[in-house]
């Protein structure tokens, strides 16, 4: 990503989470949130919550890559549960 802006908004945006401060946020299935950062072409970051703590994140992209990102997502997301039984 190039846009620094950009950058630092979601830079910002994943401090505020560290915080529990979530804001924008749903959920796309199979356990996986989508964070929204609306800046440039409406960036997303994706995650999963283990627990009441662990926030584990997958994958990221832009509004016109949403679909593939959310597929990635939630296959990282599988992959990861299915590691830690």
């Amino acid at each position: 990503m190039r846009d620094k802006f950009a950058q630092a908004r979601i830079r910002e945006r994943l401090r505020r989470v560290q915080t529990g401060n979530f804001g924008d946020c749903e959920p796309v299935g199979e356990g996986v949130i989508e964070l929204r950062i609306h800046v440039g072409a409406g960036y997303r970051v994706y995650f999963g919550r283990h627990g009441g703590a662990l926030v584990l994140l997958l994958s990221g992209g832009d509004k016109g890559s949403q679909p593939d990102d959310i597929r990635r997502a939630k296959e990282h997301w599988s992959n990861w549960k299915r590691r830690q039984m």
